[in-house]
């Protein structure tokens, strides 16, 4: 059984940066992308970083510059570094395990955490 765990959100003012953690158990981690999806209050579900499992990366143009994906397969972990934060990346983010190998397209398989809440205030 595949499992996701967030662990990082809080609350931060605008400019401030939080550190986001996901360990995956029940899959071979090193072998798939993962992806971070944030959904905000009254919006859908988006995409907003990706990383194969090669290291290739991947950013919604949102957090281009702003965020990094990184990932440590030996500790079947995939980390989401979101500095310059603004109130528009307040939201609950989920960490993903991608179907496939690649970052670009992202394919989600449909295995979901329970997110972790990140509040930007202004």
């Amino acid at each position: 059984q595949v499992q996701l765990v967030e662990s990082g959100g809080g609350l931060v003012q605008a400019g401030g940066s939080l550190r986001l953690s996901c360990v995956v158990s029940g899959r071979t981690f090193s072998r798939y992308a993962m992806g971070w999806f944030r959904q905000a209050p009254g919006k859908e579900r988006e995409l907003v970083a990706a990383i194969s499992s090669g290291g290739s990366r991947d950013y919604a143009d949102s957090v281009k510059g702003r965020f990094t994906i990184s990932r440590d397969n030996a500790k079947n972990t995939v980390y989401l570094q979101m500095n310059s934060l603004k109130f528009e990346d307040t939201a609950v983010y989920y960490c993903n395990t991608g179907a496939g190998a690649g970052a670009a397209p992202y394919y989600a398989m449909d295995y979901w955490g329970k997110g972790t809440l990140v509040t930007v205030s202004s």
